[in-house]
């Protein structure tokens, strides 16, 4: 045996003992005539001790001993005359009597500490010693705990775990597919799914009326800090259900993560916003709601004064930054510069400052008197001490879009996004499509398999651009403190709509019948009206975790360049494999 105990549970209360350990060498420190040792496993650190009259071959094996080695180590637990309250194990060290070096290590790359030495190049490519530290122990520690309660929470409530496969067939929005060669029928492929969608509307028409998976996913798509090319997601779906149904459902599932896992209570129920209300408040369908600061319109009041920038635009609008009157020229003209970014693509800023005794200071001074700004500022909701951004354009979303960015930046800068805050909702009542000036066409806002509100059905079927625009989505996202940590919709469930939508899409009959025949002919076999959501899981862990990115939450990630630095891949395959594939490679341009 190994170990009889593990080095994150021995107490005051063992003192006495006689045990074995196994683990890292976390460091080891020589005082006076003593040596002293941090064992460390996944369970926490116990100090080790070798006594300055310990038998010479102990010494000479604890003084050789270097970071990580692997060592098992016997001895009685006594109380430390130096305590550390730091540490659960901080009341008792280990008196040793015996120490086996079960492996050597060289020295590290970087100090597998809590605050490391490391860049984040150098700990991808050393992952497996990465994972070794406090942060990331903890990281996949809630993610396990939350897969757990997961897990227990859709268990209770009558849903069953199926997988779906891993090789399908691309799809028509496919053009961020991973591919996958198949041997055995030259020249087709297999795609990776980007999400279980079809399987388990498939599901829902075989008679599994509850089920969710755990499941990997996959996009080969441009990298974020939320963003692997391969990802997690808690995948759902219902039978005979209405949106009501499924928001109540898993609105108690987040409820029940936020107790048991934070103990945290939200909000019963929780708020909803229409995508429109997000919109023009938040300046985004995502909007975080922990803070003010909302989105006015102040197009009617700050027209017809003789300044162009204003007078020409089809849209105004403007915040109210608390307490931010006091921002000098040269924090005012850095922000200037900031919008102008390509990230925010906003062609410059007017300020006014509304000042503590009731006067005004504004970029548009020359424009505008004390009362046009008095009016502007009461339009944009400003009170004595703020200050009041405004940008302008030609397109609502666009301006509103900006807006809501420069929203996001100001409450990072004032402090008003704390991570330990939860604020969340559904956004409810999106536009079913979007129409692409580029390519002439409409695409579906979330997937093709989206039902229209029942009510605006009629619309659905027109041929007008005008009215196809009008129509609402029987979709749903959750947000969490600007985060969309989930997303649905009830679906389509009558082959007659589904045609319908790709025909809306520009996707013919032909195409549609090779690429989904097989979903809308089981539509034909009595498919149940049903709906579902799927979460990401990776990015639930990290705002668990306090976190903005969600590399730390996955046990081996991509670097931004879509790299396992660690394993070296993707890398190139030998001619032997090109052949059996049938595949010839060319150079890009």
């Amino acid at each position: 045996m190994y170990r009889t105990h593990t080095c994150g549970e021995l107490r005051i209360s063992d003192k006495g003992k006689k045990v074995t350990l196994a683990g890292w060498v976390q460091k080891s420190r020589k005082l006076g005539g003593m040596t002293f040792i941090d064992l460390r496993d996944r369970y926490g650190i116990t100090q080790l001790v070798v006594e300055a009259d310990a038998p010479a071959d102990l010494v000479e094996t604890a003084t050789s001993l270097g970071r990580e080695f692997v060592i098992q180590a016997v001895g009685e637990v006594v109380e430390r005359q130096s305590k550390n309250p730091k540490m659960p194990t901080g009341d008792v060290e280990i008196r040793l009597e015996g120490i086996h070096i079960l492996n050597k290590s060289v020295t590290p790359p970087f100090t597998i500490e809590d605050e490391s030495d490391g860049g984040d190049d150098l700990r991808m490519k050393y992952r497996y010693l990465d994972l070794r530290r406090g942060p990331l122990k903890r990281a996949l520690e809630l993610r396990h705990r939350i897969a757990h309660e997961v897990r227990n929470y859709l268990d209770a409530n009558g849903f069953l775990e199926i997988e779906t496969p891993y090789l399908i067939k691309s799809t028509p929005e496919g053009a961020r597919d991973f591919v996958v060669p198949s041997r055995m029928n030259p020249n087709q492929f297999y795609a990776l799914p980007q999400s279980p969608q079809t399987f388990k509307q498939l599901l829902m028409v075989a008679g599994y009326d509850r089920y969710f998976q755990i499941v990997r996913c996959f996009r080969d798509e441009d990298l974020r800090a939320d963003r692997q090319p391969e990802f997690t997601q808690i995948d759902c779906e219902m039978s005979f259900v209405e949106q009501d149904d499924v928001l109540n459902v898993f609105e108690g599932m987040m409820r029940t993560l936020f107790k048991n896992v934070l103990d945290v209570e939200i909000p019963n129920p929780l708020p909803r916003m229409s995508w429109f209300d997000a919109m023009d408040r938040y300046g985004s369908d995502k909007p975080d709601v922990r803070f003010g600061m909302e989105i006015h319109e102040i197009t009617d009041v700050a027209k017809g004064k003789g300044f162009g920038v204003l007078d020409g635009a089809s849209y105004i609008g403007a915040i109210a930054v608390p307490g931010a009157a006091e921002y000098t020229r040269k924090q005012i003209d850095e922000l200037t510069e900031w919008v102008k970014r390509p990230q925010v693509g906003a062609k410059g800023l007017i300020y006014i400052r509304v000042n503590a005794d009731g006067s005004f200071k504004s970029s548009i001074d020359k424009f505008y008197g004390p009362e046009d700004l008095a009016r502007i500022a009461a339009a944009a909701e400003a009170k004595a001490g703020d200050l009041v951004l405004v940008l302008s354009g030609d397109a609502k979303r666009k301006v509103q879009t900006m807006l809501g960015v420069l929203r996001l930046e100001m409450g990072g800068r004032l402090g008003l996004r704390d991570p330990k805050v939860f604020a969340p909702l559904w956004i409810v009542d999106f536009p079913l499509l979007e129409w692409d000036d580029e390519t002439q066409r409409f695409y579906a806002m979330h997937h093709p398999f989206t039902s229209p509100k029942p009510e605006h059905m009629e619309l659905f079927y027109s041929n007008r651009k005008e009215d196809l625009e009008r129509v609402c989505a029987n979709a749903y996202d959750f947000v969490l403190n600007g985060n969309e940590l989930g997303g649905g919709s009830i679906r389509i469930h009558n082959s007659e709509v589904q045609k319908r939508m790709f025909e809306v899409l520009g996707i013919g009959p032909e195409e549609a019948d090779y690429k989904f025949g097989f979903i809308i002919n089981a539509f034909k076999f009595g498919a149940p009206p049903h709906g579902g959501l799927a979460f990401g899981f990776d990015r639930v862990c990290a705002l668990f975790g306090g976190q903005d990115t969600i590399r730390d939450y996955i046990a081996f990630p991509k670097n931004n360049q879509g790299r396992d630095v660690m394993i070296d891949a993707p890398s190139a395959i030998d001619q032997i494999q090109l052949d059996e594939l049938f595949l010839d490679l060319r150079k890009p341009e």
